[in-house]
């Protein structure tokens, strides 16, 4: 391991910068208030004088919204690299699955209202209606077909569901989602009420053109451009625990990728079939012009090839992605916790961050010593820069808790204890989702702001 001394200077707060990543936001709820609009525009409240044209003008109000929302939370982790830097991934992937299912239940009440204005006008069901409005009707069809692939991501996604599957099996499924989007919007342009003049057409088209091109040019055509300059290869593999190795990767003009220690990219290894499913890790040591590394627990039969990867193996990297970096500092206090693996990107935090001798206290909990990932380095990095560092070691005591057995302390005193002025730091947090928010309740029961407390979950 090679480490570097950094300059030790106190954190300044840092100025606020506005970027057409903070109009994102607005615009994104523009495109909402615009499609009402054309709503109210084309049919008008008088539409819902009768039930007859009050459930058609409702069925189109919710479709045309729906299909906003879709295409919005399709765009959210498009990759916009501006839009990931401003807001972090947890955040979006948080934005993301509420639209999603606001998207979804909206869908459902148009399919619905039009069933209902059909069956209404022949008084009861009728198959033969039911057989003419949504396989025979143009384009009715491939909406059908598009809207069986998008119930079938959404079933998918539920939290009982993704349980039961390894992320590389969810992600190829939710790709479908892409394909029954691209199914479901056309009909509205050609079957719609809405979509009768001219300048409602181009805006819609135009929308969806915008959002397709930011889809392949974020998420294929930057990272193609960025794996092919930068030409990464894997330069060796490292055991550091049981089940748990290191991926050193070598490569040129690193820095160009403007890489912050505590970031994480999307990492294919092309080491055999299924190598396009890209999975995130975040680096696990501070990046420099040639050099990357990642730390990855084995979880499944995707991460246990790690450990198998040959010098080489060229590697295609999407990113970097992640706020939970140097940048995000306000206080010149630091305290950063750790549970498990989560202490990959805390590692690369501790080696390159500016902070002075007694200004950073490292928090870091495992089940046994068995466990304690990097553990070397980071007492060898702790006694370089004047780090105090407190291993926790066993199972926590229950699950709602972030600190082992050993206290009887509550969670917020334990804090304080350990760190008494854990409400004048800003504290990094690594490790398992309940893990995390068992953390960040303690920290603000202990006094901290959520403000101060950095965070990067990549629980799917």
């Amino acid at each position: 391991m090679t480490t570097q001394r950094i300059p030790r200077t106190a954190v300044a707060r840092p100025r606020v910068s506005f970027t057409w990543a903070d109009v994102f936001g607005p615009l994104a709820i523009g495109t909402v208030v615009v499609a009402v609009f054309i709503w109210l525009y084309q049919e008008g409240l008088a539409s819902l004088t009768t039930v007859d044209t009050g459930l058609g003008s409702l069925a189109s109000l919710t479709g045309v919204v729906a299909s906003d929302l879709m295409l919005l939370q399709v765009v959210m982790l498009a990759r916009i690299p501006q839009v990931e830097l401003a807001w972090g991934h947890d955040l979006l992937a948080r934005r993301h699955k509420l639209l999603a299912y606001w998207s979804f239940w909206l869908m459902m009440a148009h399919i619905l209202l039009f069933t209902a204005q059909r069956l209404g006008r022949v008084g009861g069901w009728d198959g033969a209606v039911m057989y003419e409005l949504y396989i025979h009707e143009s384009w009715l069809l491939a909406a059908t077909v598009g809207t069986i692939m998008l119930i079938g991501v959404v079933i998918t996604s539920i939290r009982a569901a993704r349980r039961k599957l390894r992320y590389e099996s969810w992600h190829l499924l939710h790709l479908y989602s892409y394909l029954g989007l691209a199914l479901a919007l056309p009909h509205q342009i050609v079957d719609g009420a809405d979509f009768h003049r001219t300048w409602v057409i181009v805006y819609w088209w135009t929308l969806y053109a915008v959002g397709l091109a930011l889809i392949i040019w974020c998420r294929i055509g930057i990272p193609w451009r960025r794996s092919t300059k930068h030409q990464i290869r894997v330069a060796g593999v490292t055991h550091e625990a049981p089940g748990v190795v290191s991926v050193h990767m070598r490569g040129r003009d690193l820095t160009k990728l403007r890489t912050r220690s505590g970031q994480f990219f999307i990492w294919r290894f092309k080491d055999g079939p299924g190598w396009t499913r890209g999975t995130p890790y975040t680096i696990s040591a501070a990046p420099d012009d040639r050099n990357l590394r990642v730390t990855i627990r084995e979880a499944g039969p995707k991460t246990a090839r790690a450990k198998h990867l040959k010098p080489g193996t060229k590697v295609y990297i999407e990113g970097p992605y992640g706020t939970m970096t140097e940048q995000r500092r306000t206080h010149p206090r630091m305290l950063m916790m750790a549970a498990g693996v989560g202490i990959t990107p805390i590692r690369a935090l501790l080696e390159d961050t500016r902070y002075a001798p007694g200004e950073a206290v490292l928090l870091y909990r495992y089940t046994d010593h068995h466990d304690a990932v990097l553990a070397g380095e980071i007492d060898e990095l702790a006694r370089m820069r004047g780090v105090e560092v407190r291993h926790l070691v066993g199972p926590r005591r229950h699950d709602g808790s972030w600190i082992p057995t050993a206290t009887r302390l509550s969670d917020a005193d334990a804090l304080k204890q350990l760190v008494p002025d854990v409400a004048d730091c800003d504290i990094f947090v690594c490790g398992p989702t309940p893990w995390m928010k068992s953390v960040e309740r303690a920290a603000t029961a202990a006094g901290a702001s959520r403000k101060q407390i950095h965070t990067e979950d990549f629980a799917w």
